[in-house]
């Protein structure tokens, strides 16, 4: 009883109560970094039954809507040069109206027999979205299991469709990770963590069997799965394709998720700051129609960081010394929680090097997607056909 009025003479019931915060958040904090996101840092997905015995040949579908010469001669050379001991091919959907691109594709063929190419004429007057693209690409594809890639991204590695491949001996729906491709520079190493921590949302909830979405770069599934659901969900929206449409097909035991460096996509950054909050906005869409669950699991993350980083400012600003040291204390705790967390994770999917200015990206992430779900309060009409 002396103790507790020692602590109320002290720091006042004011004090007490910004302690209770700071305990109560930081334990949260610790929760999702030793809890949730420690599932991936644990995950091997070779403990998971094997449903075929060998790799099966496989179909990687790209649509194609502009005249992307610098795609054909770097990204697809690296697509059909992969080490893959079943046969796959490499179904482009070229949408547009270009004869003399065309022709370049066609005569790839030549150089690649294994390439094969499907054209949807473009007119203004009925614009294609990324579906009914796929759709027509799935439909056209030879073989039974499905990868989907788009022109913006590049395998990190000659062995990326043989890690995808071995992973469909284990689900019908296979999800790998895309990074960034890595450049100079603060504002790509803030973009390549942000891709990363968005990741671990998804992937800490796919190897605990409850998946709401992939990387729309690098997922895959079989034509059955495809077919029996009637092709891809929300038909009225030109996003979707990587996370509506798992919500709609996943099941607790058929999907396979790649945590593995050599089955890393790289995506090409097509700007600065604007196209990539652009992107966080346009994709994000979809986001307002995640299961409440998801929805929550996220936003308890943010938020508490958020509120977390308040409650120690505060301390340090207000509380007398030792407050401030103990507050301290706490913060950098989790810090290095979070980073060998982050760390471990990084490792697993091939990100490097991301580690020496961690936290200036650990300081900045919850008020860039502050800003980014206040951008989406406004719709984004681009996303509606």
């Amino acid at each position: 009883m002396q103790f507790f009025d020692y602590i109320i003479s002290n720091y006042g019931w004011q004090g007490i109560a910004l302690a209770s915060c700071i305990l109560v958040l930081f334990f949260v904090q610790l929760y999702y970094q030793i809890g949730v996101y420690g599932r991936i840092s644990r995950f091997r997905n070779s403990r998971r039954k094997k449903i075929l015995e060998s790799d099966p040949p496989i179909s990687v579908v790209v649509p194609l809507f502009s005249e992307d010469y610098r795609y054909l001669e770097e990204s697809l050379p690296l697509i059909m040069g992969q080490q893959y001991g079943a046969t796959f091919e490499v179904v482009l959907v070229y949408v547009g109206a270009n004869s003399d691109f065309y022709e370049e594709l066609t005569r790839m063929r030549l150089v690649y027999p294994n390439l094969s190419i499907t054209k949807i004429e473009y007119n203004p007057r009925f614009p294609i979205s990324v579906k009914m693209a796929l759709n027509v690409g799935i439909k056209s594809a030879h073989n039974e299991h499905i990868i989907i890639s788009t022109t913006s991204a590049q395998p990190a590695t000659e062995q990326w469709l043989a890690m995808m491949g071995k992973a469909f001996t284990r689900g019908n729906i296979v999800l790998g990770y895309t990074a960034i491709e890595p450049a100079t520079g603060l504002k790509n190493y803030l973009m390549r963590m942000s891709r990363l921590q968005m990741s671990m949302y998804w992937m800490a909830q796919s190897v605990n069997h409850n998946t709401y979405r992939g990387s729309r770069h690098n997922f895959g599934f079989t034509k059955s799965i495809y077919f029996a659901n009637k092709g891809f969900s929300h038909l009225s929206m030109n996003i979707g394709e990587e996370d509506l449409f798992i919500q709609k097909i996943a099941k607790r035991n058929n999907v396979s998720t790649v945590l593995i460096p050599k089955a890393t996509m790289l995506e090409h950054p097509w700007g600065g700051w604007r196209w990539w909050i652009a992107e966080l906005r346009h994709y994000g869409e979809a986001y307002k129609l995640y299961p409440v669950e998801i929805r929550n699991t996220v936003e308890w993350d943010l938020g508490s960081q958020i509120l977390f980083f308040l409650t120690i400012l505060t301390a340090l600003i207000f509380m007398p010394l030792e407050f401030k040291l103990a507050a301290f204390i706490f913060l950098l705790t989790r810090y290095i929680v979070a980073m060998l967390r982050v760390r471990s994770i990084a490792k697993r999917v091939g990100e490097e090097k991301v580690m020496l200015r961690y936290w200036i990206f650990d300081l900045f992430n919850p008020w860039l997607m502050l800003c980014v779900r206040t951008a989406m309060i406004r719709k984004d009409s681009t996303v509606w056909r």
